[in-house]
């Protein structure tokens, strides 16, 4: 028992003291401006592992090693380790600097292919912004023309064909948000759009299958006045994957649809006529109530006119009166 014991306290001293030279190596290149020593502490501490150490270090020789062959190195290691620290972002822009800075070095196509793949790494969840995706994309694609006969090459198709599908899927779960949400016009144009968009789209049945099913609520429960058109657009779809996915889940829900969409045609037809019946009884009564309306007018205008013509003539005759009248003459004389 006492010799584990002894062992294992050896152990920890061991290890301590080895944490305590490594500080002490750390503390002492921090503080150091020698360029040698700094670099020299900082590849170790990356030897190591030590990622963030390694960068405290790495951090501070870029002025030191400039237009010196040490460049290259702290480029490289920097990007490498703000990469395992998932440092995505930074760790593709430094990977980048180094293929464009150094593009004879053999590293290279390896720097590049490394920038590509931390913009893929720093692609988002589906359902969260997909900016970050569509760079990478652009990247993926650009070190594929660049070194169209890498090894590398075919990992990154691979990658590419990954990332394309969360764009797909992102746009294809927003058109069912719309149809979860009944708001079935909306859901169709969305639907629409991610075959248009994408028309190698692995969820194309899927998306047949939302849209048969949005044209048809749209339909059934559309206004009167839209009910028509919307009915045989449904029909329309029915008929389109009968022959575009025969013989599937997709076509047989087609035919059920289909039966229900004609019914639904022939009852709108029967309350079309109705409609019709009733509207044209509607305007035949207003014509008559119109008419009585108008005939009333036309005889209240009458008796005004009748009303005004009296009138006419008896100022006529007063007038006629006050200008036959003499003025009547003096009977007294004015004394002066």
């Amino acid at each position: 028992m006492s010799r584990i014991f002894m062992k294992k306290i050896s152990a920890v001293l061991f290890i301590a003291l080895a944490l305590t030279s490594c500080n002490q190596k750390l503390n002492e290149a921090m503080k150091s401006a020698d360029k040698n020593l700094i670099l020299q502490t900082a590849n170790e501490l990356f030897a190591q592992k030590k990622w963030t150490d390694a960068l405290a270090l790495y951090d501070r020789l870029p002025n030191l090693v400039a237009g010196t062959d040490d460049a290259p190195n702290v480029v490289f290691n920097s990007a490498y380790a703000n990469y395992y620290q998932k440092g995505y972002r930074l760790a593709g822009h430094q990977f980048k600097n180094f293929s464009v800075s150094f593009p004879d070095d053999p590293r290279a196509e390896e720097a590049a292919y490394m920038s590509a793949l931390c913009y893929y790494e720093g692609s988002l969840d589906y359902n969260l912004d997909q900016t970050n995706t569509e760079s990478a994309i652009n990247e993926l694609q650009s070190f594929i023309n660049k070194y169209p006969d890498s090894e590398r090459s075919k990992n990154i198709n691979e990658l590419i064909e990954e990332l394309m599908y969360k764009q797909e899927f992102k746009a294809y779960e927003n058109a069912r948000q719309y149809y979860k949400m009944a708001q079935y016009k909306a859901a169709i144009v969305a639907f629409d759009n991610v075959l248009e968009d994408f028309p190698g789209t692995k969820l194309r049945n899927k998306i047949y299958e939302f849209t048969l099913k949005s044209k048809y609520e749209l339909a059934v429960n559309s206004r009167y006045d839209l009910k028509e058109e919307r009915l045989e657009a449904a029909l329309a779809y029915t008929r389109f994957l009968e022959k575009e996915v025969p013989g599937t889940d997709i076509s047989k829900t087609a035919l059920d649809l289909r039966e229900k969409l004609e019914n639904e045609k022939t009852k709108f037809a029967k309350l079309k006529v109705t409609v019709e019946e009733q509207k044209a009884e509607f305007e035949a009564k207003q014509k008559v109530e119109q008419a009585k309306l108008d005939a009333k007018e036309e005889e209240r205008k009458q008796k005004q006119l009748l009303k005004e013509s009296k009138g006419n003539k008896v100022e006529i005759k007063k007038d006629s009166v006050e200008v036959s009248t003499p003025a009547p003459t003096s009977t007294f004389k004015i004394r002066r």
